[in-house]
C-alpha cells in the first residue's frame, strides 16, 4: 500500500476554534502529524527558532522563494510575507507524515490545485450563536469587530462546498477524533493507491491465459 503521507488543509472561519483543534490534534497523535512551518520575512519574537516556529527570510530571499517557484502559497501581511516552503512539504510526505496545513480558504483552495490529492476539511461551530459566543469571549474583539467577523463568515460560506468534509467543533475531543478517524479511510481512496493497484494488475498478468 502507498505509504506516502497526505496533506490535510484546515480552515474555518475566525472563531471556530482552529488553532486549538490543530494545536489538540498534534498532542494527542503527535506520531502520525506534523504541521506545516511557514517561511516568513518578520523577525522573530523572544524564544521564536529558525525552522521550529518558522523560516525565517530576508525579503530578498523570500522573493527569490517566489521566483523560483519555490512556495506553495504566499501572502502579504502588514509589509512582511508569509508562505508555505513546497520542499519542506513534499519532504515530509514523502517520509509518511500527515501535514496539516492550516490557512484561509483561498489559500487552501490554491494548495488543492498544485496538490490535488489533499484533503480540505471546513470546521464549522454548531451554530451562529456559539460562534458569536466564542469570537466575544475572547475579551479582545470590539463590537465592531466581531460584526466584521461575523459578515466575513457569510461571504466564506459560499467555498465551504469546495472542501471535502465539514466537521463541527462543539467538543473539542470528539473533533479531534474525528480529524484523526477522517484520515485512514481517505488513504484507501483509489486516487491515493494507483501505484499499488498497478502493482497487483502487473502482478496478475503473470496469470493470464
Amino acid at each position: 500500500m502507498n505509504s506516502k503521507g497526505l496533506l490535510i488543509i484546515i480552515s474555518g472561519y475566525s472563531g471556530t476554534g482552529k488553532g486549538t483543534v490543530v494545536k489538540r490534534l498534534l498532542e494527542k497523535y503527535d506520531e502520525r502529524y506534523v504541521l506545516s512551518i511557514s517561511a516568513t520575512t518578520r523577525e522573530p519574537r523572544d524564544g521564536e527558532i529558525d525552522g521550529r516556529e518558522y523560516f525565517f527570510k530576508s525579503k530578498e530571499e523570500f522573493e527569490e522563494m517566489i521566483a523560483n517557484e519555490e512556495l506553495i502559497e504566499h501572502a502579504c501581511y502588514v509589509d512582511n510575507y508569509y508562505g508555505t516552503p513546497k520542499s519542506y512539504v513534499e519532504d515530509r510526505l514523502n517520509e509518511g507524515r500527515n501535514v496539516i496545513l492550516e490557512i484561509e480558504i483561498q489559500g487552501a483552495l490554491n494548495v488543492k490545485e498544485l496538490f490535488p490529492d489533499s484533503v480540505l476539511i471546513f470546521l464549522l461551530p454548531p451554530s451562529v450563536e456559539e460562534l458569536e459566543k466564542r469570537l466575544r469571549s475572547r475579551g479582545t474583539e470590539t463590537d465592531e469587530l466581531v460584526n466584521a467577523r461575523l459578515a466575513r463568515a457569510v461571504v466564506e460560506s459560499e467555498s465551504v462546498y469546495n472542501y471535502d468534509y465539514i466537521v463541527i467543533n462543539d467538543d473539542i475531543e470528539e473533533c479531534v477524533d474525528t480529524i484523526n478517524g477522517i484520515i485512514p479511510v481517505e488513504k484507501l481512496r483509489v486516487s491515493h493507491q494507483r501505484s499499488f493497484i498497478k502493482k497487483i494488475e502487473d502482478d496478475l498478468k503473470a496469470y493470464k491465459a
